[in-house]
């Protein structure tokens, strides 16, 4: 099977909007996830659970900065994330994702955000 980058950017993107359905539906039964203030594996069901309120993002804009598939059914990739919280607030952050393709379809197993500082021009001051 080939790799289809245009799916997994779309399951991304849905992740930064989705509800907690579509966490549930589209992360594998187990996800490490390496946050500044989270960090561990989590179920299924735990990080479903953060995703509670729906349409948590917006302005979501994606600059893949790099794809591999070291086998048929694994799949990470990295780009750098900038949007805005449902109160206005701008974030920015380089972002990877581990992808296991099950039965069902891919589903995410590790999901890392390292935040970087305000886009040159557009900081306090």
């Amino acid at each position: 099977m080939t790799l289809d980058r245009d799916q997994l950017l779309e399951l991304e993107r849905k992740f930064w909007t989705g509800d907690s359905k579509f966490f549930a539906e589209h992360a594998d039964r187990e996800c490490l996830v390496a946050f500044p203030d989270m960090a561990g594996v989590m179920s299924n069901a735990d990080l479903a659970a953060t995703a509670s309120k729906p349409n948590r993002w917006k302005h979501l804009e994606m600059k893949l900065k790099g794809i591999v598939e070291p086998g048929n059914d694994i799949a990470v990739l990295t780009y750098e994330a900038s949007a805005e919280r449902d109160n206005g607030e701008p974030y920015r952050a380089l972002v990877s994702t581990g992808y296991v393709r099950r039965l069902q379809g891919w589903k995410m197993m590790f999901h890392a955000q390292t935040p970087l500082g305000a886009e040159p021009g557009k900081g306090k001051g």
